[in-house]
């Protein structure tokens, strides 16, 4: 018996309207895209099917909110040719090579490089005025020693931000302001983010880089950026610090949210990755359709798992290059498995209901 390779997880509302509705990219009205840097390589596919084709069906607005590497995914889907960008996307971050201990500035180096890559001339100009797509950007933004550039003092905020949120994810907010920088005058209905001092910044054609830059910069991995363009001042750091898989309780839109993600489980913030009592409960999200490899198609791949950050430290770089690029041919599998659902005759076939 083949192996499926596509799971599709509905709450309550998203089921019965997309049973009734069908696959109509206009019930959407949120796509999220989580941190989790080479983790995405097992989406490549998948993303270029719901940007160049699905989602380009509709014509209602759509919000993307991201996070790190989820950020740059729904950069593509801005551009003007997002299978282009994705292409350009993918084939910057699957050949980046280092010097055996790289400092935080080469891998930024690399890193912006990537971005330039796939933004090209006009991309920060075509993010920004996208007619339909609007693109929010979330960062970090460091207080007190949480914001400095120096490691000992970074590492006595990071340290004491873990200690805090183990007691209270709400205590982050003393050592981390969530800023996201977003297309458009004002960012879209819904995305109240009450649960953390937020600060909404529209974005620029010239910050757009620095904003996505900020947004997948790992402490003490990569520089950060400090003082962005329009923003309030500071040393801004990885989105995902506090949104790595993001609170899906925090949106209050009417559509449904699009979720492609890289598992059947949602970790609120980064912290909360070694807190298994802070598992989201997804049955709670009515109006989430969430798209994930199956665990039995993750456990038939090379090494028993989709493509994370400790390859590289823990294959060299020749070996690393040969399983992220047949991890991304067998994610070819999902894309075709989500063409054959959303163009069948049964829109719940296969689904599994959150509950």
């Amino acid at each position: 018996m083949a192996i499926r390779a596509l799971s599709v997880c509905m709450g309550r509302e998203a089921a019965r309207r997309i049973g009734r509705e069908g696959w109509s990219p206009d019930l959407f009205s949120l796509l999220l895209g989580a941190s989790g840097g080479p983790k995405w390589f097992i989406l490549g596919r998948l993303d270029r099917l719901l940007f160049g084709d699905f989602l380009q069906r509709g014509d209602q607005p759509l919000s993307a909110l991201g996070s790190s590497i989820g950020s740059w995914r729904h950069a593509c889907l801005a551009m003007r040719d997002p299978v282009v960008a994705v292409d350009a996307l993918e084939q910057g971050y699957l050949y980046q090579e280092y010097s055996s201990k790289p400092s935080a500035a080469e891998v930024s180096g690399v890193s912006r490089a990537i971005l330039k890559r796939l933004l090209g001339r006009t991309g920060g100009a075509d993010l920004v005025n996208h007619p339909r797509i609007r693109s929010h950007v979330v960062t970090a933004r460091g207080r007190g020693p949480s914001g400095s550039s120096s490691a000992p003092l970074l590492a006595t905020g990071m340290g004491a931000a873990a200690l805090g949120n183990a007691l209270s994810r709400k205590l982050l907010r003393h050592h981390f302001q969530r800023v996201v920088f977003h297309s458009g005058t004002v960012p879209r209905a819904g995305l109240a983010l009450e649960d953390f001092d937020t600060v909404f910044c529209p974005l620029q054609a010239e910050s757009v880089a620095a904003a996505l830059h900020a947004s997948g910069a790992i402490p003490f991995v990569l520089t950060g950026e400090q003082d962005i363009p329009g923003a309030p001042p500071g040393q801004y750091w990885d989105g995902g610090i506090i949104d790595y898989h993001f609170d899906l309780g925090q949106y209050r839109g009417e559509g449904l949210i699009l979720y492609p993600h890289f598992r059947a489980g949602v970790i609120p913030g980064w912290f909360d990755k070694f807190l298994p009592w802070r598992q989201a409960a997804l049955h709670e999200i009515d109006n989430l359709v969430l798209l994930c490899p199956g665990e039995e198609f993750v456990a038939d791949l090379p090494f028993g798992k989709i493509p994370d950050r400790s390859d590289f430290t823990r294959l060299g770089h020749e070996e690393r290059v040969r399983y992220w690029e047949s991890c991304v041919e067998r994610s070819a599998a999902l894309a075709e498995e989500f063409a054959a659902l959303i163009d069948g005759s049964d829109p719940l076939r296969g689904v599994t209901l959150l509950q």
